[in-house]
């Protein structure tokens, strides 16, 4: 079975999922986004995104339905190695979300710097 990795700096953290969504806050907007990820051949595969309501740079993309209050597409992205994400004081940090509920993406590094970059990816065997 295939685990996300999580990194940042000398801090890491391994979850035995395949599947799981990434949320956040938009910084200006205050706007939910979220999107839903699967591990695949040691890959990340983005299968669907989702924003609450739109704003300033966040337009849903041609296509998107409303659906419960979210905008859902599916991003034209290919499979990624890995995905980076700023941690940072300023925003409300990203969360992870599995089966049992969300929470934040910092707290599966514990002792995390106030400015870091958190990698996702792929566990390597």
């Amino acid at each position: 079975m295939l685990s996300l990795c999580l990194s940042a700096g000398s801090l890491s953290a391994s979850l035995a999922i395949q599947a799981f969504t990434l949320a956040w806050m938009h910084s200006i907007e205050k706007v939910r986004w979220e999107e839903d990820w699967l591990l695949v051949a040691g890959q990340l595969h983005l299968v669907e995104a989702r924003i609450k309501g739109s704003g300033a740079g966040m337009e849903p993309p041609p296509g998107a339905v409303l659906r419960d209050g979210f905008w859902h597409y599916r991003p034209a992205v290919a499979p990624l190695d890995h995905v980076n994400l700023a941690h940072s004081p300023y925003t409300k940090g990203y969360e992870l979300c599995l089966v049992d509920g969300c929470r934040p993406l910092a707290g599966y590094l514990p002792g995390i710097e106030a400015t870091a970059v958190i990698v996702l990816e792929a566990c390597r065997e």
